[in-house]
């Protein structure tokens, strides 16, 4: 998974960055983006996210984050999701992570998507988190970041699971939508999400309206 990144150093690229987000398909939550430079190509145990057991996805974050030359998160929120649609949510996530390194990439790697606002070279690769070591990196900081957002949502709002579902469109989740209505964090522009809810007020106490 690091050959893309040798081939750009061969180039006379040094600062190689990759970039992912997380969240894009969920009903509840931001959308998070990572963007992470690493010192070396290898990193044991890196690969997508979704590859990843849950159990060892934090483990393997700590190593990226002790071993990376610069790490970045964008965080892109419910309401702004609803406003300039998910699609340019995500590539405004990344485009945050990247302005928040603390490093200047000379290059970077992509899932299969360019980010028009930023002047710089950009590399977009399909299935680009199991092809670029970089962006698999980046791909598991922001699902752990993300994922720890939603479970502190979850204290909030415990009726709809967010701990469990982090926020994706499972039957559960739906049919608490159903019944309780959305949340503060849901995206109200996804469907199933703004449908009248079958009961009416809110439970402060439950997180959820009142019976």
């Amino acid at each position: 998974m690091s050959a893309i990144e040798r081939r750009l150093r061969d180039s006379g690229f040094r600062a190689i960055a990759g970039t992912d987000e997380v969240g894009r398909g969920c009903l509840a939550g931001p959308v998070v983006a990572a963007c992470v430079i690493l010192d070396h190509d290898i990193c044991f145990g890196v690969n997508d996210s979704k590859m990843v057991a849950a159990d060892d996805r934090v483990g393997r974050c700590r190593t990226i984050l002790r071993h990376a030359r610069a790490v970045g998160v964008g965080v892109v929120e419910p309401h702004e999701i609803d406003r300039i649609n998910i699609l340019q949510a995500s590539k405004l996530a990344m485009a945050v992570a990247v302005d928040n390194l603390l490093v200047r990439p000379d290059v970077l790697l992509l899932d299969a998507v360019t980010l028009e606002k930023l002047d710089m070279p950009q590399v977009p690769l399909i299935e680009g988190d199991k092809r670029s070591v970089s962006i698999a990196a980046a791909s598991i900081v922001a699902k752990v970041y993300r994922d720890l957002l939603m479970e502190s949502y979850h204290q909030r709002y415990p009726v709809y699971d967010f701990k469990r579902n982090r926020g994706y469109a499972t039957e559960e989740h739906r049919a608490a939508v159903r019944l309780y209505g959305a949340s503060p964090i849901h995206r109200r522009s996804f469907e199933g999400v703004d449908e009248p809810m079958l009961l009416f007020g809110r439970d402060e106490e439950n997180g959820g309206p009142k019976r």
